[in-house]
């Protein structure tokens, strides 16, 4: 055997065991549980229900390599906002934690009911706590997003708004 083949099958056996014949590593958040909101990415243009005039301008994400959606918000009164969501798969839950220019703070969860997300929080207020519930409900090309809020510990119920994305055209 030359010198040359035995230093080549040295070197091989020497690096044989840094040589990964495993299975590949499962892709975090690969599971289905974590594309369910995935319907809301995109850029869109946002208006109340009935109105066909934006008041919003809303990009919704996908980040972290997938494990997360950034929601990036804002409206024509100057409000900017943001959120993260993310599917904790520890407790089987979405998770909402969103924040605004003007200190505003709500972190909701749920998960999927009935073909849509629908999250609730408790948001602290001077008066007492206010509870909230959101649906978000795709409709074909659109996504509508409803919420309702509660001063009474969820005996009675008011609508906070009602709101339509549209695909943004530039």
């Amino acid at each position: 055997m030359s010198h040359a083949r035995a230093f080549g099958a040295v070197i091989f056996l020497w690096s044989a065991p840094f040589l990964s014949f495993a299975a590949p590593k499962p892709v975090p958040c690969a599971a289905p549980e974590y594309r369910r909101f995935d319907f809301w990415i995109g850029d869109w243009d946002v208006s109340d229900v009935g109105d066909p005039q934006p008041s919003m301008r809303i990009r919704v994400e996908r980040i972290l390599d997938g494990c997360a959606l950034k929601e990036s918000y804002r409206d024509v009164n100057g409000m900017v906002g943001e959120s993260l969501n993310v599917y904790d798969a520890a407790r089987m839950v979405w998770h909402q934690t969103w924040v605004t220019n003007r200190g505003q703070l709500l972190v909701l969860e749920g998960g999927m009911e009935s073909g849509r997300v629908a999250l609730r929080a408790t948001e602290t207020a001077r008066d007492g706590p206010i509870l909230w519930r959101a649906w978000w409900i795709p409709q074909g090309q659109e996504v509508c997003e409803t919420a309702e809020t509660s001063a009474d510990g969820g005996k009675t119920w008011k609508s906070k708004f009602d709101i339509v994305f549209r695909k943004h055209e530039p």
